[in-house]
C-alpha cells in the first residue's frame, strides 16, 4: 500500500505519517528530507523530482508532503485540511522547540529560525494557491481520498485503513 499525506505547513502530516508507520509497519518518508539540504538549501527539481519518482515506484511507502508525483502515485490520499490559524499554532509550538536545532526529520543546520519568514508566507498562500490544486487532482480519483479535518474524519480514515488502533 502506498499512502500519501498532504497539507498545509504545520496541519500535522508529520504526526499522522510516523503514526500510521507505526500502526501499519510500513516505511515512512517526509519530503523535507528530500527538499530541503543542509543549511535550508532547496535540492534541485531536477534531483527532487528524480528522488520522488524512485521513492513513488516502489510497493510500499507511507509519504508526507506536497507532491504530484506521490498524489498521483499513491494508493490512499489523505489531505489535512486544516484552517490557517490551526496551522500558524501548530507550525510555531513546533517551531519553538527546534528554534535553533534541526528537527529530526531535516538535514542538519536547519534551524526553524532561518526559515520561519519562508514558512508564515507558506502557511499564507497556501489556502489559495495550493490547496485548490490538491482537491482538483483528489476529485478526480476514482477512489482513495481523505479530506481530514476533525476527529470524525480521522475515525472514517483509520477504519477504512483498517487499523484497530493508532498510537
Amino acid at each position: 500500500m502506498r499512502i500519501f499525506i498532504t497539507g498545509n505547513a504545520g496541519s500535522g502530516k508529520t504526526t499522522l505519517a510516523r503514526k500510521l508507520g507505526m500502526a501499519t509497519g510500513l516505511p515512512v518518508i517526509g519530503l523535507d528530507r528530500i527538499i530541503w539540504q543542509p543549511g535550508w538549501k532547496k535540492t534541485s527539481k531536477e534531483v527532487r523530482m528524480a528522488q520522488e519518482r524512485v521513492i513513488s515506484a516502489k510497493e510500499f511507502w507511507i509519504v508526507d508532503g506536497v507532491s504530484n508525483i506521490f498524489q498521483d502515485a499513491a494508493d490512499v490520499v489523505i489531505f489535512l485540511d486544516v484552517s490557517r490559524s490551526k496551522s500558524f499554532v501548530r507550525c510555531m509550538e513546533r517551531n519553538w522547540r527546534f528554534m535553533f536545532q534541526s528537527r529530526p526529520e531535516l538535514p542538519p543546520n536547519c534551524p526553524e529560525f532561518l526559515i520561519l519568514p519562508y514558512l508564515l508566507k507558506l502557511i499564507w498562500k497556501f489556502p489559495n494557491q495550493v490547496r485548490p490544486n490538491i482537491l482538483a487532482k483528489m476529485q478526480a480519483r476514482d477512489s482513495g481520498q481523505f479530506i481530514v479535518q476533525n476527529e470524525h474524519d480521522l475515525k472514517v480514515l483509520v477504519k477504512y485503513l483498517g487499523i484497530d488502533e493508532m498510537i
